[in-house]
């Protein structure tokens, strides 16, 4: 039977009870056990560790290893280094497509960022491979490292993001600002941030011949099988990778990155699998990071406070040997309804491992600028933060003139600000104290994330016992995709939840597109929609042709599928089982495939965003200047809910990570030597328990028959953009200081109060 077009309503509906309902997660008693495998955990017979040494200088090259002492070190088996490692079949340098970047792994002496691969130590045991790592002494020729945005002459990349312009405009911007009765222009730098995944990038690779199995964490399956099989001059149908559990990923797992093609190269060197975990510090390097910005906003009002102009221009950095550019400016494509609007990027090369995805890449760098700087001019038009974004809402997507597939941002104010009680918020910064003395500020942000969708197919089974199945190579990076997965497999098969065996996390499975964009639901879904349509189709094709069958002649008619059976849609009282029909035929099982992809049409037509609106409250010791979040409330609307405990746990885990980014985050380099000075967990600084303060998530309804099949946008990112712009005004309304560079530090209240 050929694959269902989902742009057309299926002659056959399938019933069910699972999507939207508050499931637990269906790993979590695994997770509790230590009985989840995650790819570290792997011990096959005969494994050997290895060890990455990193380079101590950020430019230049290596001019000696220690190589003999290395390998004179009780348990050290041996020591790949560029003059003794296998050969791969095409250089890595070489870009094969758009998501193929530039990886060190060997391949000469030359160093070009701190903490690259500079050899790796094969040991018995995990000890002897450290202490060999130590023991090669590296030493350096070193050059000058460029560091930070003003490291050389900045120039115009070709494109920001995957593929952006770099420049986007609509209407005369200088016309507006000129017309405006009240302009601001502001500038505003964001820090370098590094991934901090629970799990760090690990690998356990096995040759068996030319077959190789991996355990590995990705968010990208196929992607990572394809560029490995370039990488080794091996066919697709010999690499096996299994990736059933990450502890985190946040885009750092989605594209194949360095250590672990050098787990891989030291398996094949020794021929016994091999394990490779990156240590916390190696993290900063080579395994992508959010790039530091600065951002300049001009923005312009008219006398009622109505937008005439708004110019967001942003600065970024790539490394000094490929090319990612952080789409900053383009968080302001979509909010306000700006007759006059144009973003705008350029950039600068520095000595540090290429930026690549981190969660909400551009957003949320784009939107703490944004948000602050509507906030500023708000302040300039005399106007309540939440009343001039109500002024300048925007009815259709500002930089395209598109209507939206969906918006209920209005809502999501209305029922944020009354949950939060805005109405009571002071004009004035500086007037609200608690009973402690400490001064109280009151802010918000909104948030907005586009609604995106990749390329995806499922297999879905149905049985003689009256059980199913759904296989599809998704990932479960930790947000619940076991689990809100298996809901919509299980209302596609028209199962109980408990009868659908859910296979997900390996590469021999169909493939589920990348976990990234927050579009892994909405694709998967979208596939597993399809693949569920389709075997519903083959079995009422079954009974509706089979003359013994109460479903006989109903193919016009159609069918219903609900409970493990197929009732006519036109007299449900005629019906039977997918046990009756599948013995009858002679079927032990009935299987089919699906697909899911955007709709092109749909695309060029709306624009497709999730929308929210995001309120804080801080408490700022005045003579200290020691900020407190005490609370926060985040309203979203993300078309269908899935599950709402799934969903909740990933707009808690966006708004933690927005205050992080306004108060806690940042890699600090030190600009002699390139060196990132605070690489390991207790200086580079993210929110404890005791940073965060209650939180309060409310889920707007929102109906969108355009986004997809499934109605579902994604709410992986949308909590971050909006979060930290909120806690950033909410400082200034405690403090009266405008803070624009970010982390708020308290030096910067005190000096400038």
């Amino acid at each position: 039977m050929p694959e269902l077009n989902l742009s057309s309503a299926p002659a056959h509906l399938r019933h069910g009870s699972n999507i939207g309902q508050p499931l637990t997660r269906r790993d979590g008693v695994l997770k509790v056990k230590g009985q989840a495998t995650y790819a570290a955990d792997n011990h096959p017979t005969g494994m050997l560790f290895a060890v990455l040494a990193v380079a101590g200088i950020a430019h230049g090259r290596v001019t000696s290893l220690d190589v003999a002492a290395a390998k004179r070190h009780p348990g050290v088996v041996d020591v790949m280094t560029p003059d003794h490692k296998p050969q791969l079949a095409i250089d890595p340098e070489i870009k094969t497509n758009p998501f193929v970047f530039r990886m060190e792994v060997l391949q000469s002496n030359e160093v070009r960022y701190a903490n690259q691969p500079i050899a790796v130590v094969i040991a018995e045991t995990l000890e002897a491979a450290t202490e060999g790592a130590l023991l090669l002494a590296p030493r350096y020729e070193a050059l000058p490292a460029l560091v930070g945005l003003d490291a050389g002459e900045s120039y115009v990349p070709p494109v920001v993001g995957v593929g952006n312009p770099t420049e986007n405009h609509r209407g005369d911007v200088e016309a507006g600002l000129a017309s405006a009765d009240k302009q601001i222009d502001a500038t505003y730098e964001t820090p370098p941030q590094y991934h901090n995944a629970m799990e760090p990038h690990a690998i356990v690779a096995h040759w068996n011949g030319d077959n190789l199995q991996i355990d590995m964490p990705t968010q990208g399956l196929m992607l990572s099988l394809a560029r490995v099989a370039e990488l080794f001059g091996i066919a697709h149908d010999k690499i096996h990778i299994r990736s059933p559990f990450l502890g985190g990923g946040f885009g750092s797992k989605g594209l194949m990155a360095g250590p672990p093609v050098l787990g891989i190269m030291a398996a094949k060197l020794v021929g016994k699998p091999v394990k490779l975990v990156l240590r916390r510090e190696q993290m900063y390097g080579p395994v992508g990071h959010r790039a530091p910005t600065r951002q300049r906003l001009r923005i312009g009002a008219d006398s009622e406070g109505r937008l005439t102009a708004l110019d967001h221009h942003a600065r970024t950095v790539s490394s000094t040997f490929d090319d990612f550019y952080e789409p900053a400016a383009d968080a302001s494509h979509t909010l306000y309804a700006a007759p006059a609007i144009r973003t705008s990027h350029d950039a600068v090369r520095v000595n540090t491992g290429t930026p690549l995805f981190m969660r909400a890449p551009g957003e949320a760098t784009g939107s703490i600028a944004l948000e602050s700087a509507i906030d500023e001019m708000a302040w300039a038009c005399g106007m309540d933060p939440l009343a001039f974004r109500l002024k300048n809402y925007a009815e259709v997507e500002p930089i395209t003139g598109k209507p939206f597939s969906s918006k209920a941002l209005r809502a999501c104010y209305d029922q944020g600000a009354a949950r939060f009680g805005w109405a009571k918020r002071s004009l004035q910064p500086k007037q609200m104290r608690d009973d402690a003395g400490l001064l109280v500020g009151w802010g918000m942000g909104t948030a907005t994330f586009p609604a995106l969708m990749f390329q995806a197919e499922a297999r879905a089974v149905l049985r003689l016992d009256g059980s199913g199945a759904m296989e599809i190579g998704a990932h479960d990076m930790g947000q619940g995709a076991w689990t809100a997965l298996a809901q919509i497999a299980a209302d596609e098969l028209g199962l109980a939840i408990d009868r659908v065996e859910f296979k997900a996390g390996s590469s021999d499975l169909p493939d589920a597109g990348i976990a990234g964009g927050s579009a892994h639901t909405a694709t998967a879904g979208a596939a597993i929609h399809s693949a569920g349509a389709a075997v519903v189709a083959k079995l009422a094709n079954l009974a509706t042709n089979d003359e013994r069958s109460p479903l006989f002649g109903a193919g016009n008619a159609g069918v219903i599928a609900r409970n493990g059976r197929l009732t006519r849609r036109d007299d449900e009282s005629r019906g039977e089982s997918y046990v009756e029909i599948l013995a009858r035929a002679g079927i032990v099982e009935i299987e089919a495939r699906g697909t899911g992809a955007p709709n092109p049409a749909a695309m060029e037509e709306y624009a497709m965003h999730a929308h929210g609106a995001v309120f804080a409250e801080v408490k700022v010791d005045p003579e200290l200047g020691q900020v407190r979040v005490t609370r926060m409330v985040g309203a979203f609307a993300a078309g269908r809910i899935v599950n709402p405990r799934m969903v909740q746990s990933q707009l808690f885990g966006g708004m933690i990570w927005g205050l992080s980014f306004a108060l806690h985050e940042e890699a600090v380099t030190d600009r002699r030597t390139g060196r990132i000075m605070n690489a390991n967990l207790g200086e580079y600084h993210i929110p404890v328990n005791a940073d965060v303060p209650p939180l309060d998530v409310i889920t707007v309804e929102e109906h969108d028959p355009h986004v997809n099949a499934l109605g579902i946008k994604g709410v992986g990112e949308i909590g971050i953009t909006g979060s930290a712009g909120a806690v950033a005004n909410a400082v200034w309304h405690a403090t009266g200081v405008r803070v624009r560079r970010f982390p708020i530090r308290i030096e910067e209240l005190l000096v400038q109060r």
